[in-house]
């Protein structure tokens, strides 16, 4: 396996990998991803094998223009086209219902797919070098921490891969928002680099009930946690070790900043930080609790679990 820097060359070879049917470390403005041509059912189900994701647990599928989009689904609603006028490139998903292009596999059985174009640079490239739509889970294991630095990729994961290409710490560090928008209302089933103040002021007020069916992936109760045990706190004590938004007592507690995006772009690295120390407990500060926090909150709770 290598981890690549960005290149002509080693963009053609990323996409090489991906025609053959192999499986790449993509690096996206949200986190690094395991990409595979996302038309091709082998590539999709070592994807969840290699994850060890459970198999109706939906893949988001990234292309790099609207054409595409255009490709998968049967139908875009008007709300829908202006969430991606207003956001993508960017780290929004939208659900919209599938066309045959994409099988199951990628859906989870479902009749919906979720799409985004990244705005990364690299990832558009590849994309476009590939001439095909890929999914990209986060390349993680299953309900573990999502790597945003190419080196955090898990050796479990590196060792199912052909190539990694680097492309420099992940900007947004969480997860993309996903909106469901094969519904007549739009709904928000994960929050992530978009608000949904910022939603809302494109298509007015969004529901946020959890349909029946899993249609986006980050669901579940836990999920992007640390292998140490893992809680929220009002404060850390002199001796406690995490995350802080006041000056760190101790060597084992890092101050994150107290502005949501700065914080969000850096928490899955320092969680990785602290992980690597054999901590018994990490203690993280509650952020404050308004709506600029949301996506910031969701990733804290599950962690926690």
């Amino acid at each position: 396996m290598k981890i690549l820097l960005p290149s002509d060359n080693s963009i053609q070879e990323a996409a090489d990998s991906l025609n053959r049917g192999d499986l790449i470390g993509l690096p996206t403005e949200t986190v690094y991803g395991i990409a595979a041509v996302a038309t091709n059912r082998e590539a999709v189900l070592r994807t969840f094998e290699l994850k060890r994701r459970p198999s109706g647990n939906p893949l988001i599928v990234h292309v790099s223009s609207m054409d595409q989009v255009e490709y998968l689904v049967t139908a875009i609603p008007e709300f829908a086209r202006r969430l991606g006028e207003a956001f993508w490139p960017g780290p929004l998903t939208i659900v919209l219902p599938k066309s045959s292009t994409i099988p199951p596999e990628v859906t989870g059985g479902l009749e919906t797919v979720a799409v985004r174009i990244p705005s990364h640079k690299v990832a558009r490239l590849i994309i476009e070098a590939t001439g095909a739509p890929l999914s990209a889970p986060s390349a993680n294991l299953f309900m573990a921490l999502s790597p945003t630095l190419a080196t955090h990729i898990a050796l479990e994961i590196l060792e199912g891969l052909s190539l990694v290409i680097d492309g420099g710490p992940c900007d947004i560090g969480l997860e993309s928002t996903v909106v469901d928008c094969a519904e007549s209302v739009p709904t928000i089933l994960r929050p992530g680099g978009i608000s949904r103040q910022q939603i809302e002021a494109v298509v007015g007020a969004v529901s946020v009930n959890l349909p029946l069916e899993r249609r986006a992936p980050g669901s579940y109760l836990r999920h992007y946690s640390p292998r140490t045990p893992f809680r929220l706190v009002d404060r850390l004590g002199p001796s406690d070790a995490g995350i802080v938004l006041t000056p760190p007592q101790n060597d084992n507690q890092i101050e994150l900043p107290r502005e949501p995006s700065r914080y969000g772009s850096m928490l899955y690295r320092t969680l990785f930080t602290l992980d690597q120390r054999g901590l018994a407990e990490i203690l993280t500060e509650w952020p404050p609790l308004t709506p600029e926090w949301e996506a910031v909150w969701d990733r804290l709770r599950k962690a926690a679990g």
